[in-house]
């Protein structure tokens, strides 16, 4: 088949193709873009049709394999786009810095973290500072595997002591 006959053909079966689609997407304009895509694609994979097969049914399943794809894509970005529509709700329910909760809670951390030894507390506050492993060793003078040692204690240490107070409360 020719290139001439091949476009010729194609566009024979637009109107069949629409209706298709539209039965497929439920929409006018998805069904129009739907049939576009699907052209789009058969003339771009025109290679592959073998002659003396049934042309209406490569351009149909054209169309399907098109939509079906769609399908997946958009229920898939749906599926991501839920996820961070739900991490963006709980990132909203966190309680303010400045509200009352949220201050004699700092207040009580501040308060434990006080209590804490000094071997403890030093290498913890200054990790918390954004300090590096390795920075925190030269300052102190003690070896990096101590430091990571001593964070990990002071943050179960931390841990047990407002546990503590809660279950007391």
């Amino acid at each position: 088949m020719s290139t001439l006959e091949f476009q010729q053909q194609l566009l024979s079966f637009r109107q069949q193709l629409y209706y298709f689609a539209l039965s497929l997407t439920k929409d006018r304009e998805n069904a129009a873009d739907l049939v576009q895509e699907s052209l789009v694609r058969a003339l771009t994979y025109r290679e592959k049709f073998q002659d003396n097969t049934n042309f209406k049914a490569w351009v149909y399943t054209i169309m399907k394999n098109t939509f079906i794809n769609e399908h997946r894509r958009t229920r898939r970005k749906k599926l991501l786009m839920d996820t961070v529509d739900r991490q963006h709700d709980e990132a909203r329910r966190v309680e303010l810095p400045n509200s009352p909760e949220a201050t004699v809670k700092m207040a009580e951390i501040q308060r434990s973290l006080e209590r804490l030894d000094t071997t403890f507390r030093e290498p913890f506050t200054m990790h918390h500072e954004g300090f590096k492993y390795h920075e925190i060793a030269d300052k102190l003078g003690i070896p990096i595997g101590t430091v990571k040692s001593r964070i990990f204690q002071a943050r179960h240490r931390l841990m047990d002591m407002l546990t503590d107070k809660n279950v007391a409360a």
